[in-house]
């Protein structure tokens, strides 16, 4: 099932139906077996004719007060990467340590305020000449450190400032509307396929810059392993999102410009568009 969070209220989308709820979104989402919770509420909840305009004109991002956190270096090509954009800083083999190495890379990346939902811009910072989207498979975790749902993830990433030192990392990944999530919240029966594929497109003025695809089988980490470093020194009251790393990186001559549009899909749950925008 698919669950939206609109200025209105919870749309709940269910096999051919839609229900509607205005219950507390960090109330409704922080439980475990959520699917289950969710099935069992359906019959008592009213059928919500109104679900296509809240939807399209209403829908936000689907986080409440939870953080969102993201992984690094889950991926082989992400590996490439970040060591190429830090070989000149002699930063380039923390990459390479850090993708052999047990203990994953987790980083704070944003807290509400700084997240835009499905057709709101994300921003490029002014201090940055190279600029790229993460495309990447969003994990919502409850507070009982259970996975419950997922959702699209788009990590804004300034690699001009990261490859100048590792350091700068904060920098680089955080900032206003550097991240996106969205359009829903899926939350299946059981955990989401291996072979779930990630796609990802940016056009710029109808043309096409960069397409491409990834199955999530390529991670080198599994889920619950990066959920349960996370919650080891941490407690998350509502609950948080993971985002869960990249494959997806385009070429080193490739940066964003404002009004770029992104669109990344992943089979299931739906596709995340925003546009790019630059902060006066």
């Amino acid at each position: 099932m698919k669950i939206y969070k609109t200025n209105s209220g919870i749309v709940i989308h269910h096999q051919e139906n839609f229900y509607w709820t205005s219950e507390n979104w960090d109330a409704f989402i922080n439980r475990p077996q959520l699917y289950g919770e969710i099935l069992e509420e359906l019959s008592s909840l009213d059928k919500d004719p109104l679900y296509e305009r809240r939807i399209e004109s209403d829908l936000l991002a689907p986080i409440g007060t939870q953080e969102v956190w993201a992984a690094g270096v889950t991926y082989y090509r992400s590996k490439e990467a970040r060591m190429d954009e830090s070989k000149e800083s002699g930063g380039a083999t923390f990459y390479d340590k850090v993708y052999e190495a047990e203990r994953p890379e987790l980083f704070f990346k944003a807290n509400p305020i700084r997240v835009a939902g499905h057709r709101q811009a994300v921003n490029i910072r002014k201090d940055s000449t190279w600029n790229v989207p993460e495309p990447e498979l969003t994990l919502f975790i409850s507070s009982h450190e259970t996975i419950e749902g997922y959702t699209i993830g788009n990590d804004m990433s300034s690699r001009s400032i990261e490859g100048e030192n590792p350091l700068y990392l904060p920098q680089a990944k955080t900032y206003q509307r550097s991240a996106a999530l969205g359009p829903c919240l899926f939350v299946p029966e059981k955990p989401i396929p291996s072979e779930t594929e990630i796609h990802m497109e940016i056009l710029r003025d109808g043309k096409l810059m960069y397409k491409d695809h990834v199955a999530i089988s390529k991670m080198k980490r599994t889920h619950t392993e990066l959920a349960s470093f996370l919650f080891r020194e941490c407690e998350f009251p509502a609950g948080c999102f993971l985002m869960t790393g990249t494959c997806l990186v385009p070429t080193g001559d490739f940066t964003l410009r404002e009004n770029d549009l992104v669109s990344i899909s992943i089979d299931g749950i739906g596709t995340l568009t925003n546009k790019v925008a630059q902060r006066s």
